[in-house]
């Protein structure tokens, strides 16, 4: 739905879609999400806190562009890939450091809210940055 409004002397234009209790909100070039404290409530009891590195869809949409393969090393926060919903594009992030375990979509593919699209493995062990020290014997 796009609403229109005065302001001052503008006009604003906003794109907004309430998807699955989850309001977002397009301005500007910018996308904004309001969820509801239920709506949180049940992502958070779903996750139950943890970060899962799952990647699924936040609305229905296609995917524009692919930026890793199956078994590259991700860090947390870094890109796994882009789609494009409601003439927005959106980049999904990996919430863990890992490698990643699947990739379940393709470019180009259409997909729903929701749709598992990727899945980091978390890593186990954390590679020190640190040389190892030699002690006399």
């Amino acid at each position: 739905m796009k609403i229109q409004f005065p302001f001052e002397h503008l006009t604003a234009e906003v794109q907004a879609q309430n998807i699955k209790g989850t309001l977002w909100l397009h301005v500007n070039g910018r996308t904004f999400v309001y969820e509801s404290e239920a709506q949180k409530k049940r992502q958070r009891s779903k996750s139950g806190g943890a970060s899962t590195g799952l990647i699924n869809s936040p609305m229905p949409g296609k995917i524009t562009k692919i930026f890793k393969k199956l078994g590259d090393e991700v860090k947390a926060g870094e890109a796994i890939l882009v789609m494009e919903a409601m003439k927005m594009e959106y980049t999904l992030k990996a919430d863990v450091a890992g490698s990643l375990k699947s990739l379940d979509c393709q470019l180009g593919d259409q997909v729903a809210l929701g749709k598992k699209l990727a899945q980091v493995q978390p890593s186990t062990v954390e590679k020190s940055a640190e040389k190892p020290v030699e002690k006399p014997v």
